[in-house]
């Protein structure tokens, strides 16, 4: 369950996402969907593309009176760009003298590798699906993923945690710094929500105003804008992955799939790379057993995943994206075709998109969770998997 496809170009009609099949008796519901595109489309940064788009879904099957029926869910997200785009991006019909081919490829773009491999002579035959466009069709897919989750007490936060060389403290040192801050689910989805009222979703609100500044300083040099988001999953059960096959294994999947998302350059769960410069007496989550907890740990290293399934713990991931290289001022490239030293195409895009790509990374997350949760508590149905579910928290309780 949970398999999907995405279809569509960036300034093609619409955005098409089908969910291949999903438990019968999910209930679904579209405002929920409609505010996940909403807060992919927010944070400082952002081109003007989204002043022209407010994306909202529509259900073209596999849903009646609010629940899934079993059959595959198939959602759209319309461009509205799409009316400016008419001749450049015609379906039909042949090509008017008055499109020109777009022939000088940008550096850090899928441009002149996809060109080469697909042997198109016009880039944007590469650049339309390649766009981080698509990923609206990716946070609608998350989104329906996400309540299902919710289904199981499973909750999905992000934050930024950097922009450019700008650090602010991760979730691990915040935790530590004030843990009966966030004691409670209570507590951390406020947290988490309130981050979304900020131009940037990070918590410090100093450390945001000088990234801000940064953000700004470097768009007046024609520049973009990296950095890193962190993403937190909380309520997971032990035993979510496997660690029978390596493509079963939780973090691979993660890893696979969120590697998946436009400019994403490194994925580290838990301590990542700092771990691999510490001994393994810090390292490794030293392990206790109390009657009511049952087994835990004091420390989060392994990012609550260990042997490729969860343990229990807070699920934490952290994501580097590299700056968008779509740039104001251009860098140098080669011409397609006539091979002459050009500057790369200038396409309208954002300065800093690490914002948006938290969200994004948040519903790419959901997916994973999801498919490997049904495929753990299998069914037919969501009372069917429930049960399931329930039966499996029992047995771990009496443990």
């Amino acid at each position: 369950m949970f398999e999907y496809l995405t279809a569509g170009e960036s300034h093609g009609p619409r955005l098409t996402a089908i969910i291949k099949s999903l438990p019968a008796g999910l209930k679904i519901e579209l405002d929920e969907i409609n505010e996940q595109l909403y807060r992919r489309q927010q944070g400082y940064g952002r081109g003007g593309r989204m002043k022209i788009e407010s994306d909202k879904v529509i259900i073209n099957s596999g849903l009646r009176h609010k629940k899934t029926l079993g059959s595959p869910l198939s959602m759209t997200v319309e461009n509205k760009d799409w009316q400016n785009w008419l001749e450049i991006m015609a379906p039909d019909g042949e090509k008017g003298e008055a499109v020109e081919a777009l022939t000088n490829p940008r550096p850090g773009h899928a441009d002149l590798p996809g060109a080469l491999k697909y042997n198109q002579l016009d880039l944007r035959n590469i650049l339309e699906r390649a766009s981080a466009r698509e990923t609206a069709a990716r946070t609608a897919v998350g989104a329906v993923a996400r309540q299902f989750l919710n289904e199981l007490d499973i909750n999905i936060y992000s934050h930024v945690v950097q922009i450019g060389d700008l650090k602010s403290k991760n979730w691990g040192q915040l935790k530590a710094e004030t843990p009966e801050r966030f004691d409670s689910e209570k507590a951390r989805a406020e947290y988490f929500a309130e981050l979304d009222k900020t131009p940037l979703r990070c918590g410090d609100s100093q450390k945001t105003a000088e990234m801000i500044e940064l953000i700004d300083s470097w768009k007046e040099n024609g520049d973009s804008v990296g950095g890193v988001f962190e993403i937190v999953v909380t309520g997971v059960p032990v035993g979510i992955g496997s660690h029978v096959h390596w493509d079963l294994k939780l973090e691979s999947k993660l890893a696979a799939q969120l590697m998946g998302l436009q400019a994403i350059k490194g994925v580290e769960i838990g301590a990542g790379f700092k771990g691999a410069s510490m001994p393994g007496s810090e390292v490794h989550d030293q392990i206790y057993y109390d009657q009511e907890k049952g087994f835990f740990r004091c420390t989060n290293q392994a990012g609550g995943i260990e042997g490729g399934m969860s343990n229990g713990e807070e699920i934490v991931i952290r994501l580097a994206m590299k700056p968008i290289p779509t740039l104001a001022k251009a860098l140098e490239t080669a011409d397609l075709i006539s091979k002459e030293k050009r500057t790369a195409a200038k396409e309208r895009s954002d300065v800093c998109a690490v914002p948006a790509a938290s969200i994004v990374g948040e519903a790419i997350t959901a997916s994973v969770l999801a498919e490997s949760c049904s495929s753990k508590f299998g069914g037919d149905s969501m009372e069917e998997i429930r049960r399931n579910y329930e039966s499996y928290l029992e047995y771990l309780s009496n443990f």
